[in-house]
């Protein structure tokens, strides 16, 4: 008589075969795709275009704060001129100094009896 142990014991599951698709003879080793490296790929591409943005960004913050500093240099050059015109100006405007002037031009005044010296080298 057999044992009791084998007849209680669950019978063995059968190994499932498990239809395989069937390979199409292609000519050459089937290729796998690595999805892994399609996405680092992926990634790295969005990381370039990502920092090609910042770099883009931060070229034209340089760039105009560099036109700012060359503008602000001309304002500064500008306003030197100005006060220097503005000296001038009142220079100009001092009565003395339109004398001086109309005199060195041979101008008199109304009741003056003008003079021309001869002969004298440095006139």
């Amino acid at each position: 008589m057999p044992s009791a142990r084998f007849a209680t014991a669950a019978p063995k599951p059968r190994p499932r075969t498990q239809a395989r698709p069937r390979r199409v003879a292609s000519g050459g080793p089937r290729v796998r795709v690595r999805w892994d490296r399609i996405g680092r790929l992926g990634l790295l591409v969005v990381l370039a275009v990502v920092a090609g943005f910042y770099i883009q960004d931060a070229i034209a913050f340089f760039s105009s704060h560099a036109q700012a500093e060359q503008q602000l240099s001309i304002v500064h050059h500008l306003v030197q001129d100005n006060k220097r015109l503005e000296r001038e100006q009142q220079a100009l405007n001092d009565p003395a100094t339109i004398q001086r002037d109309a005199r060195a031009l041979g101008m008199v005044r109304p009741g003056e009896r003008p003079y021309a010296i001869i002969g004298m080298a440095n006139h």
